[in-house]
C-alpha cells in the first residue's frame, strides 16, 4: 500500500489529487496512514445475533424460513443435476416462458442443461426483454435470509436488477450465520488462488449486492408494491451439498 493511493494507479492518485486541492491538504501524515492502514486490515466485529448460532442443519433451515418470511420462493434439491429441472419446474408453475438469462458462473455452466431442451438458455448480462435471470449466490445469510451477490464476469449485477423473476442458486456449504461471516468468506477468497467459482486472486468486487427477498416498497399510501426496484418475485434453489446441514 502506498499512502492514500493505494495500488499506485495513476488515475486514482489523479482523483485522489483533485479531491485534496479541493480540501486544501496535503496527504495524510504517516501516524494517520497506519492508523487508517490498521483499521482496514482489522475489520472490528459487530454483535452476533443469537439467532444465527445455531447447528448447521438449524442455519439452513433458518436461510430458508426466513427467504419466505421475505416474500421468496425455495425448492431444495440434492445435487447440482437437479438444477435444470428445478427452474423448469418453477417457471411452469409460474406460469412463465421456458426461457432465461444466465449467469456465466462455472457452477451453473457445469450442470445438465442439455437434459431440458424445452428451456432456452442465454448465458450473458441480462437484457429488458428477459423475464427471469439465474444466477449463483457467493453465500447466504441465515439470520436474515439474505443473499450475497459480489459483482463480476461470472455474476452480472443485470441479472440481479432488470429480470422480473430473479432465480438464485444457492450452495448449502455456502450458508453462514451472521453478516459478519459472509464477509470473513468473502475478504478470505479475495486472497486467494482462485478455485472456480471464487473470487480469484487478491481481487474485491467493485460492487457487493445484498438481497433479501424480492424487491419492494411502501413508499405509496404505506402499501406494499413488489418489483419496485428490482425482481418482483424471487425464487431460490438450494443444493443440498453440506451433509453437516442435513
Amino acid at each position: 500500500m502506498s499512502g492514500e493511493n493505494g495500488n499506485g494507479n495513476p488515475g486514482k492518485e489523479a482523483i485522489l489529487g483533485a479531491i485534496r486541492r479541493g480540501l486544501r491538504r496535503g496527504p495524510l501524515p504517516a501516524d494517520q496512514q497506519a492508523l487508517l492502514a490498521a483499521r482496514i486490515a482489522t475489520h472490528p466485529r459487530h454483535l452476533i445475533p443469537a439467532r444465527s448460532r445455531l447447528p448447521r442443519p438449524a442455519q439452513v433451515e433458518l436461510f430458508l424460513d426466513r427467504v419466505v418470511a421475505e416474500f421468496g420462493t425455495v425448492a431444495r434439491v440434492a445435487d447440482a443435476a437437479a438444477v435444470p429441472q428445478a427452474v423448469a419446474d418453477y417457471l411452469a408453475q409460474a406460469n412463465l416462458p421456458p426461457s432465461i438469462a444466465m449467469a456465466p458462473h462455472p457452477l451453473l455452466a457445469a450442470m445438465p442443461w442439455a437434459e431440458r431442451p424445452m428451456l432456452a438458455i442465454r448465458q450473458g448480462r441480462a437484457a429488458p426483454a428477459d423475464q427471469a435471470g439465474l444466477t449463483a449466490a457467493f453465500a447466504a445469510i441465515a439470520e436474515t435470509g439474505t443473499l450475497m451477490l459480489p459483482s463480476g464476469a461470472e455474476r452480472p449485477t443485470t441479472l440481479n436488477i432488470m429480470p422480473e423473476t430473479g432465480i438464485v442458486v444457492v450452495q448449502a456449504s455456502r450458508i453462514v450465520g451472521a453478516y459478519e461471516e459472509a464477509w470473513d468468506l468473502l475478504r478470505r477468497e479475495a486472497r486467494e488462488d482462485g478455485a472456480p467459482g471464487t473470487l480469484g486472486p487478491r481481487f474485491m468486487p467493485r460492487n457487493v449486492m445484498l438481497i433479501t427477498g424480492p424487491s419492494r416498497t411502501a413508499d405509496i399510501e404505506q402499501t406494499i408494491e413488489l418489483g419496485a426496484h428490482g425482481p418482483r418475485r424471487l425464487h431460490v434453489v438450494l443444493i443440498d451439498d453440506d451433509p453437516a446441514a442435513r
